[in-house]
């Protein structure tokens, strides 16, 4: 049987999305790689998706069926930035939101988000592509 290794001084979050592993134990993450968890469920949340709170998410990927162009990209900049600084504003501080595309492939937006983590002060910077 798989013994559990535990550091009191190390946290462990939930893995995004949820899985369990071989050994039937629930995986975990390293603090990075749950802020960054957090924020690709903001993205990729559809507001009215969660009962309890029927405002969370961003739904990045129905911009995929939404008519392109600089008023598209404007919009979705202004929704990705205002709700990571809503829901997340307490571990992040959003410094830039750059979305993209390439011209004749519109269908694939690129979305750039650079934060810092306010518990390290660490610059980080996340790419996902839609």
């Amino acid at each position: 049987m798989a013994q559990i290794q535990t550091d009191p001084n190390s946290p462990r979050f939930m893995k995004y999305p949820y899985t369990v592993g071989g050994s039937g134990i629930p995986a975990t993450t390293t603090a990075d790689d749950h802020i960054r968890d957090l924020i690709l469920q903001t993205l990729f949340t559809n507001p009215g998706e969660r009962v309890n709170l029927p405002g969370f998410g961003v739904g990045v990927e129905r911009l995929v069926f939404e008519p392109s162009g600089d008023t598209l990209l404007a919009t979705a900049q202004f929704l990705i930035t205002t709700n990571l600084r809503q829901w997340l504003g307490d571990r992040i501080d959003v410094q830039q939101v750059t979305v993209t595309t390439i011209p004749g492939e519109e269908y694939n937006v690129t979305i750039e988000i650079t934060y810092v983590k306010k518990a390290t002060q660490q610059q980080q910077q996340l790419v996902v592509q839609v």
